[in-house]
């Protein structure tokens, strides 16, 4: 079976894949397709967001589609960036860029204060129209400077309470065993996993 990633993000891909492995399906990106949309974010949760990307997607691709939004939420600064961590600091910041924005905003909070967490609704949509809806979150604090070279966004600066290392210090397969991702994808697979299994039961 083919799932398409609503994504052109290649370590999303891959960290995807890697939680999805053992299941029967081949994970495609809309560039895979010749699909080129912009999908223009104005929920105001993720999982409105989430919806918007995998209803556009699965529209134009006629396929099972999976989309996210994720976002970093820091209690010193009211739940910000959140829903705009994408977009944090404005359209000229990379990764690392919107991680520095984010340490001098956060200069002179003290540290117990830096209380965090990752935050990921993952969104299926079917072409009959059927739709789900999952989120996983993940508990942390904000580093003073970035630490580990694994992962992207965020990850350098938020330190994983349950782990006691950032996440851009974990190896793959733990990270994409506690992430925010991680945890909302282990019941997206939950769910694949029987839409599959039913697929193969009608097939017989």
């Amino acid at each position: 079976m083919r799932l398409l990633i609503a994504t052109k993000n290649a370590g999303k891909k891959a960290e995807l894949e890697h939680i999805l492995e053992g299941l029967d399906y081949s994970l495609l990106m809309p560039p895979d397709l010749g699909i080129d949309l912009d999908v223009e974010e104005t929920g105001s949760s993720y999982r409105e967001n989430a919806l918007l990307k995998a209803e556009a997607f699965c529209e134009a691709s006629g396929l099972l589609t999976l989309a996210d939004d994720s976002g970093l939420e820091v209690d010193a600064l009211d739940g910000a960036p959140g829903i705009y961590s994408a977009r944090y600091g404005g359209p000229g910041l990379d990764d690392k860029g919107r991680y520095r924005l984010l340490l001098r905003e956060l200069e002179g909070v003290p540290q117990a204060e830096l209380t965090a967490r990752f935050r990921c609704v993952i969104a299926l949509v079917w072409p009959d129209g059927r739709q789900e809806t999952v989120e996983g979150v993940c508990e942390g604090r904000i580093l003073n400077a970035p630490r580990g070279d694994h992962g992207f966004g965020y990850d350098p600066v938020f330190y994983v309470l349950d782990q006691g290392r950032s996440m851009a210090e974990l190896p793959a397969e733990v990270k994409n065993a506690t992430s925010h991702r991680a945890r909302a994808m282990a019941q997206a697979r939950a769910m694949l996993s029987q839409v599959s299994t039913d697929v193969e039961a009608k097939a017989e």
